[in-house]
């Protein structure tokens, strides 16, 4: 645990140093957001803030590479985790850099994407094996693993990219959703005697870091935006520990420590990243129905919608926060302890609260005296760069 804490101390603080040199380059780059009718911002803001979290990534593989015990795992095991990580995350970033500079095409940025899966599998990063209720596992040939493992990436990296609309929202979700991973991993392996050190818990805990270094410069006011850098930099991240936790794991060791259903395993992945999928969801079959291209803008993301209901920036933020970590810790206290009652009773109840305190706080905000003389003064912007 040392190490992995230590892991994650390396990637936030690199990440967090790194970003306002970031965003000095990105105001001189020319790498800017301007506000459109969809935005929630009102003056350009500087984008590219996924280099700094690519640097915070590089950092903290070197570190991990260098690590008494880490290391030794790394370099004997199977699947060259830093060498993929790297080569597929700095191609995502080449793309992500062209997009926040000059915009490209969708079909150029899912090229790209296909492109950092094929990396991952070259790398040996891919589904090999998928748990059956029986307590079995599945095995996958190439012919059905490859293509499952690029649509798994490439359909992570747009759902973190689909929810990237509101300050700290996308970092903040998929740290969460990270930590959720770590801890799982952990817990799992400590619990059954197997070896904490993986390559898909060493993904996790980085993804948290640089998430943690970079949520500061990000969270409401932003003062820099990840950009299609950053949210298809930590998608990716989040793709490669899903991945690899595949198969990190026997499903009949897992069930006999549990006594849990066989799902428990397989729908933790999918559940920590339930938000930015239900969104991508959602938005897909709107825009469809509408007779619109899937990947056209719009203004009725989940986020959008709870602004509308009176929220402010920030609560509607820690409003989806609260979500994916309920969802998380309600599977992750599924698969690593035996009180299925308990666990659910909790999360029923915390959702019931959640959900009162979601609808009430904007009505009784509107009741407040202090809130219905009149329409609340517009907030001063920042100063443009």
């Amino acid at each position: 645990m040392r190490e992995y804490l230590l892991t994650i101390l390396v990637a936030a603080l690199v990440t967090y140093l790194l970003t306002p040199a970031v965003r000095s380059f990105a105001v001189w780059f020319g790498a800017q957001a301007a506000p459109r009718d969809r935005d929630v911002h009102v003056i350009p803001t500087p984008r590219l803030g996924g280099l700094a979290m690519f640097g915070g990534l590089a950092a903290a593989l070197v570190l991990a590479h260098g690590l008494p015990v880490m290391g030794k795992v790394l370099a004997n095991a199977d699947i060259g985790t830093g060498k993929a990580l790297l080569l597929s995350g700095g191609l995502i970033v080449l793309v992500g850099i062209a997009d926040d500079r000059w915009g490209v095409d969708a079909l150029t940025k899912f090229a790209g994407q296909v492109a950092a899966a094929g990396i991952f599998v070259m790398q040996g990063i891919q589904l090999y094996q998928l748990p059956l209720p029986s307590g079995e596992a599945m095995s996958l040939p190439p012919a059905y693993g490859v293509p499952l493992t690029v649509f798994v990436v490439v359909a992570t990296i747009n759902a973190v990219n689909f929810i990237d609309g509101l300050d700290g929202l996308a970092a903040g979700v998929v740290g969460i959703a990270a930590l959720a991973l770590f801890s799982y991993a952990y817990l799992l392996s400590f619990a059954n005697g197997l070896t904490t050190l993986t390559g898909s818990t060493l993904t996790a805990a980085v993804l948290a870091g640089i998430c943690a270094g970079f949520l500061p410069h990000n969270f409401n006011p932003a003062r820099i935006f990840m950009g299609d850098t950053g949210s298809m930099l930590i998608g990716l991240l989040l793709s490669a520990s899903t991945i690899m936790l595949t198969g990190t794991f026997d499903p009949a060791v897992i069930g006999a420590y549990a006594q849990m259903p066989f799902w428990v395993p397989i729908l933790l992945v999918p559940a920590v990243a339930a938000v930015p999928f239900i969104d991508m969801l959602l938005a897909v079959w709107r825009r469809t129905n509408q007779g619109r291209s899937p990947f056209a803008p719009d203004k009725q993301h989940l986020h959008h919608r709870l602004l509308e209901l009176g929220h402010s920036h920030r609560r509607a933020v820690l409003i989806m926060y609260f979500w994916v970590a309920l969802i998380a810790s309600c599977l992750v206290g599924l698969s690593t302890t035996n009180s299925v009652v308990l666990v659910s009773s909790v999360t029923i109840v915390v959702a019931i609260a959640g959900v009162a305190v979601m609808v009430g706080m904007p009505r009784m905000r509107r009741r407040n005296p202090r809130h219905a003389s009149g329409p609340a003064p517009a907030p001063r912007p920042r100063q443009p760069v």
